[in-house]
């Protein structure tokens, strides 16, 4: 792409200024646009079970058949690393890329919130607005887990459905820079979700900052009623 010359800073007296064109979507307004997207993320995010691993040719297909847009070529990129890696390497990488490091976790509530009491609250929270919009989360899996917000975003539409993810964004930068840090091939799916998502604010940016540098809240408490973190999700309606 050739740069533009810089154009003079001062214009004549008397001419008025133009307003600035608007700035086209990162990706598709079109909701079947943006649930395909987000059930591809959805999909890309989870264990590479051997189920997931023989859909590899047809997850491809649907990146490619997703419109133009940054998301849809860090999506292609993605999918073709995805269909070369050989399934035991790739499993291994999944499990320290997102079961072994804390900072690249897929749940999302935790880098807002840590392990404290307010996260319980939070996860209560996500889970009843689930069930609000008629949908069952997956049975002994946490409602913040990444694949999960994005399957009830891809259901629920864009405003319902995608503001957990508008209110974790935060959460989803963390995500993107540990596995860019990483050298991960992850990083493209998360460039895929973020690039489809409002930019962050002024304000967003400082708290990702901020916890960049001192982590999330700190303070153990249990979160049994929630269910342990495993990887599989189907919601039911």
């Amino acid at each position: 792409m050739k740069l533009l010359p810089a154009r003079p800073a001062l214009r004549p007296a008397g001419r008025p200024k133009r307003p600035a064109a608007p700035r086209p979507p990162a990706f598709s307004e079109r909701p079947e646009d943006r649930a395909a997207l987000l059930r591809l993320v959805s999909l890309l995010l989870q264990y590479p079970d051997p189920e997931l691993l023989a859909a590899r040719d047809e997850l491809s297909r649907a990146a490619a058949a997703l419109p133009g847009s940054p998301s849809r070529d860090a999506l292609v990129a993605f999918t073709a690393w995805y269909a070369e890696a050989e399934p035991m390497p790739l499993a291994r990488a999944y499990v320290e890329t997102f079961d072994l490091r804390r900072r690249s976790s897929l749940y999302l509530t935790f880098y807002l919130h840590g392990d404290t009491r307010r996260r319980g609250m939070a996860l209560l929270t996500l889970k009843q607005r689930y069930r609000v919009a008629g949908l069952t989360p997956p049975e002994g899996e946490l409602p913040d887990y990444l694949p999960v917000v994005c399957e009830f975003a891809a259901l629920a539409g864009p405003g319902t459905g995608e503001a957990p993810l508008r209110q974790h964004r935060a959460g989803l930068e963390l995500i993107r820079a540990a596995l860019r840090t990483a050298g991960s091939s992850y990083s493209l799916v998360l460039d895929a979700l973020c690039a489809a998502l409002p930019d962050l604010s002024a304000a967003g940016q400082a708290e990702v900052a901020d916890l960049a540098q001192a982590g999330p809240p700190a303070e153990d408490v249990g979160l049994a009623p929630f269910g342990p973190p495993l990887n599989g999700m189907e919601f039911r309606s």
